[in-house]
């Protein structure tokens, strides 16, 4: 792929999972960095991202900074241990405050702490600080019915118009969840890599998006400069073809020390699944359209 068509897809794209700074875990680049080095390539939006904090207030004490930028920076929360876990009042300051998105849990669910233990020599990013032991945070009782607090913040996403994401738990609690998401009126669904942590298999990936989720993929898992290589460019195109490019997103999930800038990871990855049979149209719908429909914004 040329250059030019390369700068075509990017002027408008959104990255819907940044993982810019501050942050326990250590980042290559601030949320502002974050926005200025998307606005070089005249992408259009970002979503930043914290496993342990909400972003909103980060945005807010940025804005004298952020002033003038013409990419939109978006906050979210993750509810892990670290916010209170399944925290109605931690979601509702966050939408009301300009959140766009609710991570359910990452860190703190019982996949993620369960998978970490399982391979010890996975390089997930360790915190710099010692932080207190995660806890789990699971979105059903030991019966298997919904915790109570869940069905409040499905309301308040619903009502905010904001994005649900399935968080990394196990492929049986994201169905459970985006079912009673639905059941909420909640409208804007995304599952997040499910191939990593999560690992869920291809039928359940397709009953995700037959659930109404945007299944997004991750440039930082299919880029061999990254920390977080595990797979090839043709494994990507096979789960862009299962549920295909109508239902699916790429974002970045980088800003970690030692890793790629986004912008760099988002230029290789689109090129190389170019080079691999994906339309340039489609490129732009999983990196600009279909997030931009998430976020509200078309």
């Amino acid at each position: 792929m040329t250059a030019k068509a390369l700068d075509r897809i990017l002027e408008g794209a959104i990255d819907m999972h940044c993982h810019s700074g501050p942050s326990p875990f250590p980042r290559r680049i601030d949320h502002v960095e974050a926005a200025q080095l998307a606005e070089s390539v005249g992408m259009r939006a970002i979503v930043v991202k914290s496993h342990h904090h909400s972003t909103v207030m980060d945005l807010k004490a940025m804005a004298p900074r952020l002033s003038g930028c013409r990419t939109q920076v978006f906050g979210s929360v993750a509810l892990n241990a670290q916010v209170g876990g399944l925290n109605p009042f931690a979601v509702d300051l966050a939408l009301k405050m300009g959140g766009k998105v609710v991570w359910f849990p990452t860190i703190s669910s019982r996949r993620h702490i369960e998978h970490q233990q399982a391979h010890p020599d996975l390089k997930f990013p360790q915190a710099t600080v010692a932080l207190a032991k995660p806890a789990i945070v699971d979105i059903t009782t030991a019966d298997g019915e919904l915790r109570p607090e869940v069905p409040v913040i499905l309301r308040a996403i619903a009502d905010a118009g904001a994005v649900l994401a399935a968080g990394h738990m196990a492929p049986d609690q994201i169905a459970i969840l985006l079912r009673a998401a639905r059941e909420a009126g909640v409208t804007r669904m995304i599952v997040n890599h499910p191939e990593y942590v999560i690992q869920a298999d291809p039928k359940q990936v397709v009953g995700f998006a037959e659930a109404g989720a945007i299944i997004e993929h991750e440039c930082c898992m299919y880029d061999e400069a990254s920390a977080f290589h595990h797979w090839d460019i043709a494994t990507l195109k096979g789960w862009i073809d299962l549920v295909g490019a109508d239902r699916t997103s790429i974002g970045s999930d980088l800003g970690q020390v030692d890793n790629p800038l986004p912008i760099e990871s988002f230029r290789k990855i689109l090129d190389q699944l170019h080079d691999h049979g994906v339309s340039e149209s489609d490129l732009c719908k999983m990196v600009r359209d279909n997030p931009a429909r998430l976020l509200g914004l078309n």
